[in-house]
């Protein structure tokens, strides 16, 4: 075989194994256990949803790891995690008196903490959730929970369930409050508190002496 036929084969050979990765894509190459782990009890809701078909389930997971696994997480400066963090403070107090409004307040500010960190805007809201599910799989569902809870069809919902709302939607807010763009690595990261930078880093607002 000539020099140039063997260069050609090369190169279709090449181009042929660019194309499959391309086609495959971050989502689909993972395959099922890739995505179990990376999704966790977010993939098992997502296969309930569509009554156990895993091909559809995947293909859902899939997409949304194609839309948002490369997202940029923006940096926050410690003054404005300072603020989040006063602000998230006083909800928790106000949930004593008006647990209703602290609840509507405390998932708008999740929705402005998470768009301040690179997701969606919250007022896409479903496109911010699967952003969200992306990167903080284990962590989502707290914040279904107080959207839910803030909302007109979840007005019903008693002290204790919007308490267990703004419970699990905390879990999301530190996550976000202190998560740095290098640690999340383009997935959840469960170990994010209390490591690397973060390990300095107080959830309590400054001269609260809490």
């Amino acid at each position: 075989m000539s020099t140039v036929l063997i260069v050609v084969a090369l190169i279709v050979g090449f181009a042929a194994i660019v194309a499959a990765v391309l086609f495959t894509g971050p989502g689909k190459a993972s395959g099922r256990g890739g995505l179990k782990r990376r999704f966790g009890p977010e993939y098992d809701r997502v296969l309930a949803r569509h009554d156990g078909d895993s091909k559809a389930a995947e293909r859902e997971l899939g997409e949304r790891v194609e839309r948002h696994g490369r997202l940029r997480h923006e940096p926050l400066p410690d003054e404005k995690r300072e603020q989040y963090v006063a602000e998230w403070a006083a909800l928790q107090e106000r949930f004593v008196d008006a647990p209703q409004e602290a609840v509507a307040q405390a998932e708008r500010l999740v929705a402005r903490l998470a768009q301040e960190r690179g997701y969606p805007e919250g007022t896409r809201y479903d496109d911010q959730v699967d952003a969200l599910s992306v990167h903080h799989a284990h962590a989502i569902d707290g914040y279904r929970r107080v959207h839910h809870a803030a909302s007109d069809e979840g007005r019903g919902a008693s002290t204790e369930e919007m308490r267990e709302a703004m419970v699990g939607a905390r879990e999301l807010f530190e996550r976000l409050i202190l998560a740095h763009p290098e640690d999340t690595g383009g997935h959840d990261d469960r170990t994010t508190r209390g490591t690397g930078r973060n390990r300095n880093f107080s959830l309590r607002p400054k001269g609260s002496g809490a």
